[in-house]
């Protein structure tokens, strides 16, 4: 439907077109989320991948700082005592970091607050315990 030339439409109309503008602009908006969204997706991932890669790399990394640190202490020390002594500090961390990672476990299977209130509601409910009342 074309609009008149001088633009001076009645109310009736304007009000008749209004669905289609609506329609129109929430079909606009949804494209326009669609695209930000895999803008955003592709650019996540591509931050993802890299920081995989790196990790990767980084575990390398390690592997020659060690090997770097053997071979420093084997200039003071027999090559066998050297590893050895690299062994035992590697072997500490990781029982520092076991440690740390079970207490963490250990707090994060303590009951919630939320299932002690849940047992309470339900105890008021049934009329038992603090709420057993006749």
């Amino acid at each position: 439907m074309a609009a008149p030339v001088n633009d001076e439409r009645s109310l009736l109309t304007l009000i008749g077109e209004l669905p289609e503008r609506f329609s129109t602009l929430i079909r606009a908006e949804i494209d326009q989320i669609k695209a930000e969204l895999g803008y955003k997706a592709k650019h996540f991932g591509i931050g993802a991948g890299l920081i995989v890669i790196a990790g990767f790399v980084g575990i390398f990394l390690l592997g020659t700082l060690i090997a770097t640190g053997i071979l420093a202490l084997s200039l003071v020390l027999p090559g066998w005592a050297a590893a050895l002594i690299v062994s035992g500090v590697l072997l500490l961390i990781v029982l520092i970091l076991l440690g740390i990672a079970w207490l963490s476990f250990k707090r994060g299977s303590e009951p919630l607050e939320t299932i002690e209130s849940v047992r309470q509601d339900l105890d008021a409910v049934k009329g038992v315990g603090d709420y057993d009342r006749y």
